[in-house]
């Protein structure tokens, strides 16, 4: 006897009962579609207005070449430099006596007060480049006039004189020259033996007779000399000498005795000349240890008392 055993049903994977859903839908008629309406008409965008770009000014044109042509200038930046190196001193003086003031160039401190400055040399600061002087500058001083030592006693030239006698001026700098005075010998054979080294010319500072010491004489003795001096080179010159000392020596000998000459006063590391209310100084000799470009050694370095009109008046006519 046979028996028929009836396979159990295959049991269909969910992947493809997926497939078979979808090919159902695929084949199945499409879904009614709605009327198409009207065309709509299309929307034209309206162009914003362009802007007229407005032309410039010709008066902010000449402004911006202006301020271009400044900006690019040398002297611009010069007058930018000048005042930044201002604004540093000013800043390091801070707390200085504002009239006496450091300059670094010159390697002393300056009296402020004065406009004209000067220096008085001698064989002792040698060969001298009188070009590089009168260049040198720091602020507002630099090198106006310069006293030059011509002779010293009665027989004595200094070795550079001429040389410095003949080179400063071309120079463009205003000389003098003086006289050591030794009160011992004779006061009108020292202004002979001065007068005939020394040639002045219209626009030269007045001769110098520099008494510093008695050199054993006493006191009327050397003023005695000093007098003879002074009246033959007045004589012989037409102008009245300037008398150079130290402020202790003026104030012991001379004061007083010579009232009505020019003074040149020696007084250092002083921010004012104390010589007195009554005494008629025009040059003050306040500091002997000055560095100047072209110069080797340290220089004497002065003063004048007055403004530029009274510095011209006191020249030679």
């Amino acid at each position: 006897m046979y028996f028929y055993t009836v396979p159990p049903p295959i049991k269909k994977k969910p992947t493809e009962l997926l497939k078979r859903a979808t090919a159902t839908k695929t084949t199945s008629a499409p879904a009614a579609s709605k009327p198409a309406g009207p065309a709509k008409p299309a929307v034209r965008r309206k162009k914003a207005p362009v802007k007229k770009k407005r032309a410039m000014p010709l008066t902010v044109k000449f402004l911006i070449a202006a301020v271009l042509l400044i900006l690019f200038s040398p002297l611009y930046y010069g007058y930018v430099l000048k005042l930044f190196s201002s604004s540093i001193s000013w800043i390091k003086d801070i707390g200085e006596d504002p009239d006496y003031r450091t300059y670094k160039s010159y390697a002393i401190r300056i009296p402020k007060n004065y406009s004209i400055h000067g220096i008085d040399v001698s064989s002792y600061q040698g060969k001298i480049d009188w070009k590089k002087v009168k260049a040198m500058r720091e602020d507002s001083v630099h090198v106006t006039f310069a006293f030059i030592k011509a002779t010293e006693g009665i027989s004595s030239v200094d070795a550079y004189f001429q040389r410095n006698w003949r080179e400063a001026p071309k120079a463009g700098i205003v000389c003098g020259a003086y006289h050591y005075f030794i009160p011992r010998k004779s006061g009108l054979w020292q202004a002979r033996f001065f007068l005939q080294t020394v040639k002045f010319e219209e626009g030269d500072l007045p001769p110098v007779i520099d008494v510093e010491d008695l050199s054993g004489q006493t006191p009327e003795k050397m003023r005695t000399e000093l007098k003879d001096f002074i009246r033959h080179v007045e004589k012989k010159t037409g102008v009245k000498p300037i008398i150079y000392s130290g402020l202790v020596f003026y104030r012991d000998y001379l004061k007083g005795h010579f009232d009505g000459y020019p003074l040149w006063i020696a007084h250092y590391y002083q921010a004012e000349l104390k010589a007195g209310a009554g005494t008629k100084w025009q040059f003050w000799q306040h500091s002997d240890k000055a560095r100047i470009t072209g110069i080797s050694h340290v220089v004497d370095f002065n003063a004048f008392k007055g403004d530029s009109l009274s510095f011209q008046q006191m020249l030679i006519k």
